[in-house]
């Protein structure tokens, strides 16, 4: 399902690290963070600090490699690199993305040279590209054959597979897989996966409606349905449990935006209805079983949430973002604070507890002591 800046097409019908999966389970909190790194514990004194891209883009895509290297990518298929912490950024774009004007909504990177993105839209427009120098020259590795499905999110589970999800096709969501780094793909079964309810789809928001933890667990977010739901799988795609979250939904626009698991057992959803000025009540729930059950959260966000990571080396300090701020949780999702105002549609933390959000209007920050 596309989530566009005020409007949701497409029928209404829309975290990475060095490698992508531990940016969505969390780091090994027996390490210690780097120096300069913002402190965990409410993140006291630290907050974004905005990194000139010299671009206009809507930034949706988001891999934080390290405090010095992240990539994003967003509309007119623009791509852009750093290697110095946003002092100054690269522009790798694939030129025959930027041709043709993709929407690039999600980008998983290894590493500086290594990463793999994806564009999303009906039939065509859902393409995956993936690099090996640095954005030098670009391979397309997948091209959507089928008109019926929409491509909008994108995961890893290590260097070799991986996954990406489209809304529903015949009644249920379609899973492509890769076990050789994004250089060669295939849809899986269909019989393993649950049916979808009526207008039920993904949002391609934040590249965080698909996400992984460890070696073969995914879960996957919905809304637009009677209920916004959670489906896990625990053998990379190919069988799928489906659990009802408590965020609303009940509208297109409305459902679980974004995912976030620390480990394979303790997770965080953030979402809401996107449109401005549009009420988000009860925007965040919290799961400690994998995603078998979801709870509310006590004190959610104020408003709409699109993006939500953990923060290394914490076992409850998680970020989210969103139009209108950016909140943090201290003690695993229960209950959400603002941190600061300003607009960012995604977020991810690095091993090196550098994390990054990025957003509409070319806007990429990092997160800094003040």
């Amino acid at each position: 399902m596309r989530v566009g800046v005020g409007l949701c097409a497409a029928a209404l019908v829309v975290g990475a690290s060095a490698a992508p999966a531990p940016a969505h389970a969390g780091a090994d909190p027996a390490r210690e963070p780097s120096a300069g790194a913002p402190p965990a514990q409410e993140l006291r004194g630290a907050g974004w600090a905005l990194k000139e891209t010299g671009k206009t883009a809507r930034f949706r895509g988001l891999a934080a490699v390290s405090r010095s290297t992240a990539w994003v990518a967003g509309s007119q298929g623009t791509v852009l690199r750093t290697l110095d912490g946003g002092r100054s950024w690269q522009d790798v774009s694939p030129p025959g993305a930027v041709a043709e004007g993709l929407e690039l909504r999600d980008i998983e990177a290894f590493d500086a040279r290594r990463a793999v993105a994806l564009s999303i839209g009906e039939g065509e427009a859902s393409r995956v590209l993936r690099t090996e120098d640095g954005g030098a020259t670009w391979t397309e590795t997948f091209r959507n054959p089928d008109p019926r499905a929409f491509y909008d999110c994108l995961t890893f589970f290590d260097a070799r597979h991986g996954l990406a999800m489209s809304d529903p096709v015949d009644g249920r969501f379609r899973i492509l897989s890769t076990d050789d780094g994004g250089r060669n793909w295939r849809v899986l079964p269909a019989e393993g996966m649950p049916e979808a309810l009526p207008g039920e789809a993904g949002f391609a928001a934040s590249g965080q409606c698909l996400v992984s933890a460890g070696p073969r667990d995914v879960w996957l977010a919905t809304g637009g349905g009677a209920s916004a739901r959670v489906l896990h799988s625990a053998d990379r795609g190919l069988t799928w449990r489906v659990a009802e979250s408590t965020v609303p939904a009940g509208d297109p626009a409305r459902g679980v935006f974004a995912l976030a698991f620390r480990d394979r057992t303790r997770g965080l959803a953030v979402g809401g209805d996107y449109r401005t000025g549009q009420a988000s009540p009860q925007a965040a729930a919290v799961s400690s079983d994998g995603g078998r059950t979801w709870s509310q959260a006590a004190a959610p966000p104020p408003a709409y949430r699109s993006g939500a990571a953990w923060f290394p080396y914490s076992r409850g300090t998680a970020l989210a973002v969103g139009p209108t701020g950016t909140d943090v949780t201290t003690n695993g999702g229960r209950s959400w604070r603002p941190l600061e105002p300003g607009s960012f549609d995604t977020v991810d933390c690095a091993a090196d507890t550098g994390c990054w959000a990025a957003g509409e209007k070319g806007r990429v920050a990092r997160l800094e002591r003040r």
